[in-house]
């Protein structure tokens, strides 16, 4: 019993002496190393503070005072440049005299039609009531009316008929006598546009639309330009849309103020105003587009009396010009007649007479109303707009 107490001790100490050699092993491998010696490295360069950091202390630097600080010289500080506005140039019209010599070409439909159509019936060999009759119908159709062809024809058979011979040369100055005679070359065809002790001339634009009036009276702005003459334009068109800027871009071009107002705004005022602005500063002219009225509608012929009414508040009025479209006929006629009713008409402007063989509007439009034609519109350039010269447009409608 003494031996097997013996034995257990013994293992007891045994498995101690084992374990306590275990745990001193694994302390020796966990010991820390033997400390080397510190590594020295340079200083990190300053930097600037970051969000949440201290700023670093401010370091001395030197500085000079307001003595020592040398300035440049006065030569050398360069001055600003100045910026010019570049101005648009603006548009020379062409010279208005001998205009429609210059455009003569452009009434060849009319000319054939009317002129060499007349010449080529008046030189057959024997001119007989068939013949005659042709005349008729020729002159008929080229828009000159009832009456005046039957007053051109009478004198024509009695001039034939006491001439005896009929050259080319004698027939073709016959009838261009006829012609001026009929359409009138003593007439007034001046466009009465300076200035008077009253104040600017003023000159009111009519017409139905469509007849190409506000591009008239731009047109009409140049023609005016051309000849020395100021003008200030009144855009009291406010029923169509563009009306006012599409005045206004033909009133840039040659210098020319425009006075307008909002759309749907009252014509009456707005001349009014334009003549108002014509008056103080000075201007020759004051150029009143109205609105393009029907001649169907009574209420808007009554506004254009209101219209030329409010502007005879600053002075006479000294032109009322009737723009007819030649191309119309005898509608323009019907036209014509209307807005002499509602003003008193002192001239006609003829426009897109380049476009028709009905040269003969210029004769029967005038026997209508008893007022001149005074200009004619050839073509959709800006200076196809003409003075109207009785012996130069028969020239273009008979050829040389």
């Amino acid at each position: 019993m003494e031996y097997v107490i013996l034995a257990v001790v013994i293992a007891v100490v045994a498995v101690g002496a084992i374990a306590g050699l275990v745990v001193s092993g694994r302390r020796r491998q966990q010991l820390p190393p033997k400390s080397q010696a510190p590594v020295i490295t340079a200083p990190p360069t300053p930097r600037e503070p970051a969000v949440g950091e201290e700023a670093a202390p401010p370091t001395e630097e030197p500085r000079r005072t307001v003595e020592e600080v040398e300035l440049p010289e006065a030569a050398a500080v360069a001055e600003p440049a100045v910026v010019e506005e570049a101005v648009p140039a603006l548009d020379v019209p062409e010279p208005t005299a001998g205009r429609l010599v210059r455009l003569r070409s452009r009434l060849s439909r009319s000319q054939n039609s009317l002129g060499k159509g007349l010449l080529s019936l008046l030189s057959r060999e024997h001119l007989d009531e068939d013949t005659w009759e042709e005349i008729e119908e020729t002159l008929l159709t080229a828009d000159v009316g009832v009456t005046p062809t039957q007053e051109l024809v009478e004198r024509l058979r009695t001039r034939v008929k006491v001439l005896g011979t009929r050259t080319p040369d004698e027939l073709r100055g016959l009838l261009r006598e006829e012609l001026v005679e009929l359409i009138g070359k003593d007439a007034d065809r001046t466009v009465h546009s300076t200035k008077h002790e009253a104040g600017p001339a003023v000159v009111l634009v009519v017409g139905v639309n469509g007849v190409g009036k506000t591009t008239t009276t731009g047109k009409l702005a140049r023609v005016l330009v051309a000849d020395g003459r100021t003008v200030v334009l009144g855009a009291a068109d406010t029923f169509r849309a563009a009306a006012a800027d599409q005045l206004q871009t033909w009133g840039e071009r040659v210098g020319a103020r425009t006075v307008r107002g909002p759309e749907g705004g009252d014509p009456a005022s707005i001349a009014f105003d334009a003549v108002k602005e014509g008056i103080a500063e000075g201007v020759d002219t004051v150029l009143v587009d109205t609105a393009g009225r029907l001649h169907t509608k009574t209420g808007l012929m009554d506004e254009l009396g209101k219209v030329k009414r409010v502007v005879e508040k600053h002075g006479p009025v000294d032109e009322v010009l009737l723009v007819l479209d030649a191309t119309t006929g005898q509608n323009g006629l019907v036209q014509a007649r209307v807005f002499a009713e509602v003003v008193d008409i002192t001239g006609i402007v003829l426009t897109k007479l380049d476009g028709t063989a009905k040269g003969g509007i210029v004769i029967a439009v005038q026997r209508e109303l008893g007022v001149p034609v005074k200009l004619i519109g050839l073509g959709e350039g800006a200076d196809d707009l003409a003075p109207f010269e009785p012996g130069a447009f028969v020239d273009a409608l008979i050829g040389d």
